[in-house]
C-alpha cells in the first residue's frame, strides 16, 4: 500500500489548484454577467463541482431552461464519471463506501489524472482525501472571487462578457480538433444536429443541446469502428 497521506495529497493537488485559477474565476465572472447572485454561484459550485457541467448550465440558464432539463444536461455531460470513479476504485485501499462516496463526489478529470498516475501500490484515502480538498477548495473560492471581480466590471463590460462563454468553448473545441477527425466529425454531427432542431422548432434549447449530444456520441461510436475495418 503507498505510504502517502495528506499532507503529500494537497501537494499533489496544488498543481490542480493552479489550474483551476483562470477557470474558476472565469466561472464566476461570467455567472454574474448571466444573473446568478455570489449565493447561488457558489453554491453551484460547492454542490455540481464539475465545470464543463456548470459553463453549459449558465448558457442554459439564459436561455430560461427548465431545471429539469439543465439536470438531464449535467448528467449526460458527466456520465463519464461513473467510469472513472469505476477504474479510481481498483487503485484505492479497501475503505467504508461512506468514504469512498465522499471523494467519488470529488472526482474530476483533473483530479482522476493525478490520482490514477500515482506510482506505487494503492492509494490511501487520506492521500486522495488531500488532492481532492484542495482541488474542492480552489474551485469554490475563485468562483466566489471572480463573482466579486465581476460585480465591479462596468456595466457595458458585464453584458459583453456575455461573449465569452462561447468563445472560451471554441478555444476549448479547437485545440482539440487538430489532427483528429473523431472529434471533428462530433462536433460536425452535433452542430448540425443542433442547428436542425433550432431552425425547425422541434425541440426546446435544452432539449436540443441534450439530444445533439447523444446523437453525435452515438453515431460516431457506430461509424468509428467501420473506419478501423477499412
Amino acid at each position: 500500500m503507498d505510504g502517502r497521506g495528506f499532507t503529500a495529497g494537497l501537494k499533489a493537488g496544488t498543481s490542480i489548484a493552479i489550474g483551476y485559477f483562470p477557470i474558476a474565476l472565469t466561472f464566476g465572472l461570467l455567472a454574474k454577467t448571466t444573473g446568478l447572485s455570489i449565493v447561488e454561484a457558489t453554491a453551484m459550485s460547492i454542490f455540481v463541482f464539475a465545470g464543463a457541467a456548470q459553463y453549459i448550465s449558465l448558457s442554459l440558464i439564459a436561455a430560461g431552461v427548465a431545471p429539469a432539463v439543465i439536470v438531464l444536461n449535467t448528467f449526460i455531460v458527466n456520465i463519464r464519471h461513473f467510469l472513472m470513479t469505476a477504474a479510481l476504485n481498483e487503485k484505492m485501499q479497501p475503505d467504508a463506501r461512506w468514504k469512498k462516496a465522499l471523494y467519488a463526489f470529488g472526482i474530476t478529470d483533473e483530479s482522476f489524472s493525478v490520482l490514477a498516475t500515482q506510482k506505487g501500490g494503492r492509494l490511501r484515502t487520506t492521500f486522495a482525501a488531500g488532492v481532492i480538498l484542495v482541488s474542492y477548495g480552489s474551485w469554490v473560492a475563485f468562483t466566489a472571487v471572480g463573482h466579486l471581480i465581476g460585480a465591479n466590471l462596468p456595466q457595458f463590460l458585464q453584458a459583453s462578457m456575455s461573449i465569452a462563454l462561447y468563445a472560451m468553448f471554441v478555444g476549448l473545441l479547437v485545440p482539440s480538433m487538430r489532427g483528429n477527425r473523431k472529434v471533428v466529425s462530433l462536433a460536425l454531427i452535433a452542430a448540425l444536429t443542433n442547428s436542425l432542431f433550432y431552425f425547425t422548432g422541434w425541440l426546446s434549447t435544452g432539449w436540443a443541446i441534450m439530444v445533439s449530444t447523444l446523437v453525435s456520441a452515438i453515431l460516431i461510436e457506430l461509424i468509428s469502428p467501420k473506419e478501423v475495418k477499412s
